[in-house]
């Protein structure tokens, strides 16, 4: 059973690839736009290609039977219409409600033929290292948001459910909401990562204004759209813990305390 991974050398996509071969896969093919620079692990073969010229992968797609599909909105109606000439007979895509920006790729994929899982993920916790300077520099988090609720996952836990779904059976036409195990407000969240490093880091409630000001040099333009409409959407309307990283996978989500042990030299 060959596999297919798209994007997999950008950040999930590659951790999908470990994922699978550590399961034991045998038959992983990755797609990768610059296979020379891809770095990607050995018995893994590497076709050449990208999902926003989609006119580069009927080969890559050729003797597949399921894949990863890393979210790319503008070209996955032909993405996945290739997939479906191909053979493919299940997509395994990172997506999310249908009137998200990422729900043209669910919608793409539910009316392609192919049999579907989506991964619908929420914050991941990978997006608070865009505190990381002014925690080293200020020992502070200044943001607009303290009392906005979500439970991020890491990157990690994504690929972990995609590689378990992608070798797993009964997952069809399942949609899987992946969080972190518990929910935390961001100002619950800095508390916690000052336990982790052993000093106080101090939550300051800012106007929107300045938190952009302060992300630009980290974030560039993504800064205002970041706190603007991915946190502001939470505003009143928390994000749930869900269980599923461990109903999938038989191991639990990392915990925040977790991920910021793993990740504290980029605080201190």
């Amino acid at each position: 059973m060959t596999i297919l991974v798209t994007g997999s050398t950008a950040n999930i996509g590659r951790l999908v690839v470990d994922h699978l071969l550590a399961a034991g896969a045998t038959d992983v093919r990755a797609l990768t736009n610059n296979p020379r620079k891809a770095m990607l692990p050995s018995g893994v073969e590497v076709a050449e290609g990208y999902l926003r010229r989609p006119e580069s992968l009927p080969a890559a797609f050729d003797g597949v039977e399921r894949m990863y599909l890393a979210p790319t909105p503008d070209t996955v109606e032909e993405v996945v219409s290739l997939a479906a000439e191909a053979g493919v007979r299940h997509i395994v895509d990172l997506s999310g409600e249908h009137e998200s920006w990422w729900g043209a790729v669910t919608s793409a994929v539910e009316r392609s033929g192919i049999a579907w899982t989506h991964l619908w993920a929420g914050e991941f916790l990978e997006n608070d290292l865009v505190w990381g300077d002014q925690v080293r520099r200020t020992g502070q988090v200044r943001d607009p948001y303290p009392d906005v609720v979500s439970a991020p996952i890491a990157m990690d836990d994504i690929a972990r459910v995609a590689a378990s779904v992608l070798l797993g059976s009964g997952h069809e036409g399942r949609t899987y909401e992946l969080t972190g195990p518990t929910a935390l407000s961001r100002a619950e969240r800095v508390h916690e990562l000052g336990a982790v490093l052993g000093r106080p880091v101090e939550y300051v409630r800012v106007p929107v204004e300045e938190a952009v000001e302060i992300l630009e040099p980290v974030m560039g333009v993504n800064a205002r759209f970041y706190l603007e409409t991915a946190v502001a959407s939470l505003v009143g309307a928390p994000q749930r813990a869900t269980a599923t990283v461990a109903e999938v996978t038989g191991r639990p989500a990392t915990t925040f305390a977790q991920w910021a042990a793993a990740n504290a030299d980029t605080f201190r």
